[in-house]
């Protein structure tokens, strides 16, 4: 029996073993997803920008519209006197 219980002891060692590196394994997956979750967006920034600087943008652009659209007018009336 000694030596039957010794084969199953091993056999108990080497499913552990497997287990070790089947759990090694996703561990360094997940280290790996780790690293490119945090190296990429890096790499990839794309800034924040607050949606009322889009707001101020376009206003700004209707502003300089109507400005423009003022200025033709006071010089089409400039060019009539």
């Amino acid at each position: 029996m000694y030596l039957e219980e010794l084969h199953q002891l091993l056999t108990a060692v080497q499913t552990g073993l497997a287990d070790g590196r089947a759990h090694a394994e996703r561990a360094r997956s997940l280290l790996e997803e780790s690293r490119r979750a945090i190296v990429e967006p890096q790499a990839q920034a794309v800034p924040w920008v607050p949606s009322q600087l889009a707001q101020a943008d376009e206003g700004i652009e209707n502003l300089m519209t109507r400005l423009s659209a003022a200025d033709d007018l006071v010089s089409g009336y400039q060019s009539r006197l």
